[in-house]
């Protein structure tokens, strides 16, 4: 009996753990505080087989491009790799901002970022080039936490993130697996 009740606490204590992480996960990444950065670091996503940009990827880039039209930002970082489709999601996105009226020398390009860490890694070796003591990162909601978090893990710590208002059913699936990914990395 005291088996059953431990098992049945723990399981409770598990599923309040997980709403509570989820929630602040939420607000996070759907909190835009309005502050100013250097740069903004726009993840990839799903480039389509036919070159298009996902409908995530788009709406991604128009939230940065509207922090730079804003003018919260002065340069556009774009990181994503090359996709199972055939094309690097950092060009595809340069060309998409360019296609909205960005400037060339306003966005750089990281076609090397294949996963989060990788974009970390990489829009981190570009700080002492790029001169940025500040970045926005931009991507879902659920993706923003942890993304922040691997960035102050690596020792950069003025960083503030905006979202997309764009939310689908998959939402559900990626909230889970952010749950599981941010203590995964958070503990190695």
């Amino acid at each position: 009996m005291k088996i059953r009740r431990l098992a049945s606490l723990t399981m409770v204590l598990l599923i309040v753990w997980g709403l509570v992480h989820t929630s602040v996960v939420v607000a996070d990444g759907l909190t835009d505080s309005g502050q100013r950065a250097d740069v903004a670091v726009v993840l990839g996503n799903t480039v389509n087989p036919d070159g298009s940009l996902s409908e995530r990827l788009r709406q991604r880039l128009d939230c940065g491009l509207h922090l730079y039209r804003a003018g919260r930002v002065p340069r556009l970082l774009v990181s994503g790799g090359l996709g199972k489709e055939g094309f690097y999601e950092g060009s595809k996105m340069r060309d998409y901002l360019r296609q909205q009226g960005v400037p060339g020398n306003r966005i750089i390009v990281d076609n090397k970022g294949n996963t989060t860490e990788l974009t970390v890694r990489n829009t981190l070796s570009l700080q002492d080039s790029l001169g940025f003591r500040s970045l926005i990162t931009v991507s879902q909601y659920y993706h923003l936490t942890r993304t922040k978090m691997l960035f102050r893990k690596a020792g950069f710590t003025h960083i503030s993130s905006a979202s997309p208002r764009y939310v689908e059913w998959r939402d559900v699936y990626s909230l889970g697996r952010e749950f599981v990914g941010y203590y995964q990395q958070q503990l190695f």
